[in-house]
């Protein structure tokens, strides 16, 4: 991927025409000039060390040379630089729950929005830790390895929606079961699988997936998303709401005992995303005190410098417009590069 980190400095292109066409009729004034004094064939006998084409040639040498300059201070940049660092932080995996009763919007704008931006903010605080994504509903995927990259992260965080995953249901179970076996090897390192749900129609097996997870040295978050009384869920693009086969608006309730029992069995937090940041500070404030190691990784900057190769250019040009002259050099005379 190719772009200019500053290009504002491109509108100094829009000059270069401007020179050109002064050139041009600076030449042509010039040449009507020498057509006052004589014949241009017989003038061009009584010059013979002045070229035709030389200064022509310096001339686009040199404006080149700007134009090329103009680029180099709009700052090309080309691709992405890969540097090895060593971050002293921890790994969480966040695995969220998109069902469709994430839609609902006991808690402003959405649960699946809120949860979102609380995610987003989690990122942001984040400096030299590790940090994975799992989308479930029915079944469970990575939406995003676990990285350092926190731009992807935050890029991966924007597609999610319920229709990444056409089987509804809360597979608790298995979302955590792949967050456990999603971290890296490395030894000394301070885990935590972040859960956010609303835990409502979980399926079997949660409990005994988070009980695993803590065997195997991972900390389990869980935070409830949504209220225990309930709210319809929104059919996206209507005004509608989701009803049952009988007709019945569909009314979705946060399971909160089930949370805080998934949270106790993973010696983790529970806390109740609501319209406040309480939920928020309070994991950011449990992840700090984790056990931070060493961690040796790949950093990805968004894009490299490429200034090395125009300003190589741009010298090549000034050194061949320096050497070159505009009147014949007399100890090149014999060799016709240029025509008189």
């Amino acid at each position: 991927m190719f772009r200019f980190a500053d290009p504002t400095y491109l509108y100094l292109l829009i000059i270069l025409p401007f020179i050109v066409a002064f050139y041009l009729y600076s030449n042509f004034k010039r040449r009507k000039a020498i057509k006052k004094f004589g014949d241009p064939e017989l003038m061009a006998q009584l010059m013979p060390d002045v070229s035709k084409y030389r200064p022509d040639v310096k001339f686009w040498l040199v404006l080149s040379a700007l134009a090329l300059t103009i680029v180099l201070i709009a700052r090309p940049q080309f691709g992405t630089k890969l540097n090895k660092v060593k971050r002293s932080g921890v790994e969480v995996i966040i695995a969220l729950d998109i069902s469709n009763s994430m839609l609902a919007e006991d808690v402003t704008p959405s649960r699946l929005e809120k949860s979102k931006m609380l995610v987003s903010k989690l990122v942001d605080g984040f400096d030299q830790d590790k940090v994975g994504m799992i989308v479930f509903a029915g079944d469970a995927y990575t939406q995003l390895p676990i990285t350092s990259d926190y731009i992807s992260a935050k890029m991966f965080l924007e597609t999610i929606t319920p229709d990444l995953i056409s089987r509804q249901g809360t597979a608790i179970g298995t979302a955590v079961d792949l967050a456990t076996h999603s971290f890296t090897p490395q030894e000394g390192v301070g885990r935590a699988i972040v859960l956010i749900t609303d835990g409502e129609n979980h399926e079997d097996g949660a409990l005994e997936a988070v009980k695993a997870a803590k065997k195997a040295g991972i900390i389990v978050h869980v935070l409830g998303v949504g209220s225990p009384d309930g709210a319809p869920i929104p059919v996206p693009g209507t005004n509608n709401f989701r009803k049952d086969r009988q007709g019945n608006v569909i009314v979705t309730r946060l399971n909160e005992s089930m949370c805080k029992e998934l949270a106790i069995a993973g010696k983790g937090i529970y806390a109740r995303v609501d319209n406040s940041n309480t939920a928020q500070k309070a994991l950011i404030s449990e992840i700090d005190k984790m056990a931070k190691s060493d961690i040796e990784s790949n950093a990805y900057s968004d894009f490299d410098e490429q200034f090395q190769g125009v300003a190589w250019i741009i010298l090549l040009l000034l050194i061949a417009d320096l050497l070159l002259l505009e009147r014949k050099n007399p100890l090149f005379k014999n060799i016709k590069l240029f025509k008189i």
